[in-house]
């Protein structure tokens, strides 16, 4: 019998998606069947002392501070990008040129060209490559493509409508921290959450043709942290409107903002087609609303899946019917996805290459809202 083969993994960052990373690195092998040993190597972050605890809280072998100490080390096969954005781009050449595949967090980039470059570098090197959008494996969201997929909502598709609503810097004096900064973020609430609804209008409906948008700043100035007294300005956007058409001429409807009091993590997603509809609600995430027409007239009404059952996608490695999964699971289901993939020498999506083209679509909004007309992609 063929030994299965050790995969050792580096991962670049220990703060929010750091946590959600490192506990999916733990608990995907223990709940896949993974066609390789999973070894979680080293965790790294630029204070030593706070990367040594985070390693010892979340079960890591050993800590560093410098990055491309663990690109560069040859004990390690895969790099894992949790960082903000503005690092995004050198870390994940730097793995593809030492033959390592990539994870990294979204946004790819902060911008296209950053993308175009990281996409390049991954084809070159033939190396496996992914964008965490965890939210593609939500299991009622991948219920929903399948049901798409199969037909279930007709031929045609009219609309897709999506809004991401937070309201964590409603506050004016919450602090200027690395997201509301352009040069470390480049996009606010766009690249922060309207990544996430064009990353999902791709996956569900198909490919943007062309957008129009208006992106607002909110409150322009906040304190800095680090210098008591003193206000730095906003170059970010705290809210974005898009309408849009896709290529297969359903249309876009898209909303993110930070400034929705009493909305922490509000994901909604509507989908209308000719025989159907489905709605989405991720504080409700176990639950897919289905409308079907097909159905007689006298019982048509909206009906809800409770995307629980062992036949549903990735729930058959969880609970019995009825008991719920969380937000935590969406990124164990992509480290699954991911480690087949790279000893299948396989991409898996959402490789590099959507993320480009999701940076195109968030590119075009950008532009369009400083040009105030319609931008075709």
């Amino acid at each position: 019998m063929t030994a299965r083969p050790t995969l050792r993994v580096g991962l670049i960052g220990h703060g929010f998606m750091g946590k959600a990373h490192s506990n999916a690195w733990r608990q995907a092998p223990r709940f896949f069947n993974l066609p390789a040993e999973v070894r979680m190597s080293t965790l790294c972050g630029r204070d030593a002392r706070a990367v040594k605890k985070a390693a010892a809280d979340f079960g890591w072998e050993k800590s560093a501070t410098d990055w491309r100490a663990v690109v560069a080390d040859p004990e390690i096969d895969l790099i894992d990008i949790s960082t903000p954005n503005d690092s995004h781009a050198a870390i994940a050449i730097a793995a593809a040129a030492a033959g390592k595949a990539v994870l990294c967090e979204k946004p790819l980039a902060r911008d296209v060209r950053e993308a175009e470059r990281m996409t390049k570098a991954v084809r070159q090197a033939r190396v496996v490559n992914m964008v965490c959008h965890n939210y593609r494996r939500v299991p009622a969201l991948a219920l929903a493509r399948e049901m798409i997929k199969r037909g279930e909502l007709g031929e045609r598709l009219f609309h897709f409508r999506a809004r991401y609503a937070q309201d964590w810097i409603v506050d004016p004096e919450f602090p200027l921290v690395w997201r509301l900064r352009s040069g470390s973020a480049e996009s606010g609430s766009l690249g922060d959450l309207g990544s996430h609804i064009v990353d999902l209008g791709r996956y569900l409906v198909g490919e943007f043709r062309e957008v129009c948008a208006t992106l607002e700043t909110f409150v322009k100035q906040r304190p800095v942290p680090e210098a008591r007294g003193r206000r730095g300005k906003v170059k970010v956007d705290d809210a974005v409107a898009v309408i849009g058409r896709f290529r297969n001429g359903a249309l876009a409807t898209l909303e993110a903002t930070r400034f929705a009091q009493g909305r922490k993590n509000a994901l909604t997603i509507e989908i209308n087609g000719s025989e159907g509809s489905l709605v989405f609600d991720l504080e409700e995430m176990n639950r897919l609303r289905f409308y079907s027409a097909r159905d007689p007239a006298t019982e048509r009404g909206f009906r809800e899946i409770i995307v629980t059952e062992g036949a549903h996608p990735y729930i058959d490695h969880w609970w019995p019917p009825g008991h719920l999964v969380g937000y935590e699971h969406s990124f164990v289901h992509t480290i699954a996805d991911f480690v087949r993939a790279i000893v299948a020498r396989k991409n898996v999506a959402p490789s590099f290459a959507d993320g480009l083209a999701t940076q195109r679509v968030l590119e075009a909004i950008a532009q369009s809202a400083q040009r105030r007309a319609w931008v075709t992609l």
